[in-house]
């Protein structure tokens, strides 16, 4: 009896997320010198910013004297892990878990490459609106975010979900 495939294969899109990530962290860091200076993209709305945290999101602990890189690191090695047998544990078809997970897992993954790297996370997504304005992030927060998401809808779906 063979058993079913699962969803480990999935973590090739947490791979192209992670690899998304650090082009575009890459790039910043080149073209958008010096670090705070807005670059429009679509004025009034969204500009490339660079900008550092050594912080979670919305710059959560980005205070700290240091202690919080490695907190932040452990962070996403355990939830990765966690996530990474979930996945092991999940049908290879059941997309609606599968790829929420893998997108988070890229997202981790990505800001952890930087923490590991630099010891802060490399951010240069801005968007705002008039007096209203969004901490900036970058692609890795956006799978994170966009995974968290589609976690959330999916799971109120979740009884009447077709996995084929």
């Amino acid at each position: 009896m063979h058993p079913k495939p699962n969803a480990l294969p999935w973590l090739l899109l947490s791979l192209l997320v992670i690899g998304l990530d650090q082009l575009t962290k890459a790039w910043a860091l080149h073209a958008l010198q010096p670090a705070g200076m807005p670059h429009p993209v679509i004025p009034g709305f969204l500009n490339w910013t660079l900008a550092f945290n050594t912080g979670a999101a919305f710059s959560f602990l980005a205070s700290g004297d240091g202690w919080q890189r490695w907190f932040f690191v452990a962070l996403a090695l355990v939830i990765s892990g966690a996530l990474v047998v979930w996945l092991a544990r999940t049908a290879r078809r059941d997309w609606r878990t599968a790829l929420p997970l893998a997108l988070i897992v890229g997202g981790a993954l990505g800001n952890l490459v930087d923490r590991l790297h630099a010891a802060q996370v490399t951010d240069f997504i801005h968007v705002y609106y008039r007096q209203w304005s969004y901490p900036v992030f970058n692609v890795a927060d956006c799978g994170i975010t966009v995974g968290a998401v589609l976690l959330i809808l999916f799971g109120f779906r979740s009884g009447k979900a077709d996995v084929r």
